[in-house]
């Protein structure tokens, strides 16, 4: 009987985690529309009682819708997930974000995810250098987009408009010896800083540029749809924004929210992830086609906490290097 009675608990252990993920649970992102449709689509098939929904726009959007319903005291999602980390910070600093500590990240190298578990990365969105295949010089290092063969041939994107130009700009002045001076040298040499990623990719592909700094999954899938580009991760490193998960404090919903997350950082999140055309964050999960494997690629450091402190200095000084 004692047996028995301990075989059911057991049952109920491992069953109660599972009866717990039902109701609603609602997702605020800037993922892609079609990536947001098939990431609530998937965790709907591991939780079928769960009635997931999602509302989706760029990052600055979603953080004003956000914002506006914090003023009201009506905050509707449950998590959050978005492109960058210093935002999740930010949150993170004004007590918006609810720990989830029993996440299993014993799979990740360390420093990807917050140390408190309070947000999660789920990819690796790096930026590199895009260039038109019609382009007799081949680069292969940052230091090349400021040589003279080039002036007038380089754009990218701005980081007044683009949270991974901004995560990359001051991650480029921090890992470089050059410092902000790198960019100074960009300016003389001709470059532009305009619009976001997808103005970038139109100009180099349309041949109106032949070279510029770009997140990697853009030109890659462009290139095996035929578009006559190429991405290079320079000898230097590259920089990376995460696609953080976070769950809010104010989750109606926190056991679902929970399992959305685990479900992001489980080997079947991180294969829909690849699946989708990122590199995942997970270090033993394959990239999809057109990356070079995961240990070829290398990371620049980068402190969000750091640079959320510092977030006005910065643009203060692309301002002054890019618009005066």
């Amino acid at each position: 009987m004692t047996r028995l009675i301990g075989a059911v608990l057991a049952a109920f252990a491992v069953a109660a985690p599972s009866a717990a993920q039902e109701g609603r649970l609602v997702l605020y992102t800037s993922q892609p529309q079609t990536d947001a449709q098939q990431t609530i689509d998937a965790f709907k098939a591991r939780y079928p009682k769960v009635e997931a929904t999602f509302v989706r726009d760029g990052t600055p959007r979603v953080m004003a819708k956000l914002r506006a319903e914090f003023e009201a005291g009506r905050p509707q999602p449950d998590v959050l997930l978005i492109a960058d980390s210093v935002t999740m910070e930010g949150l993170k600093k004004e007590g918006r974000l609810l720990a989830h500590d029993k996440a299993d990240v014993s799979a990740y190298p360390a420093g990807l995810h917050d140390k408190d578990k309070t947000w999660f990365a789920t990819k690796l969105i790096t930026t590199g250098i895009v260039y038109n295949t019609r382009a007799t010089f081949k680069p292969s290092s940052w230091l090349d987009l400021a040589k003279p063969e080039l002036k007038g041939l380089v754009t990218m994107p701005s980081p007044l408009n683009s949270g991974a130009a901004m995560i990359h700009a001051v991650t480029l002045s921090a890992n470089l010896q050059q410092g902000w001076g790198y960019y100074e040298a960009l300016k003389r040499n001709g470059a532009i800083a305009a619009g976001g990623n997808g103005d970038v990719l139109k100009q180099v592909a349309g041949g109106e540029k032949l070279y510029g700094m770009i997140v990697d999954f853009m030109p890659i899938r462009e290139k095996a749809k035929g578009a006559p580009v190429a991405f290079v991760f320079p000898a230097e490193g590259v920089s990376a924004v995460t696609e953080p998960v976070a769950i809010l404090a104010s989750a109606r919903n926190p056991a679902a929210a929970k399992a959305f997350v685990d479900f992001l950082l489980s080997r079947e999140g991180q294969e829909l992830a690849a699946k989708q055309g990122y590199m995942p964050a997970h270090p033993r999960v394959a990239p999809p086609p057109g990356f070079p494997p995961r240990a070829e690629i290398k990371l620049m450091g980068f402190d969000p906490a750091k640079a959320l402190i510092e977030d006005a200095a910065n643009r203060k000084r692309f301002v002054e290097v890019f618009e005066r």
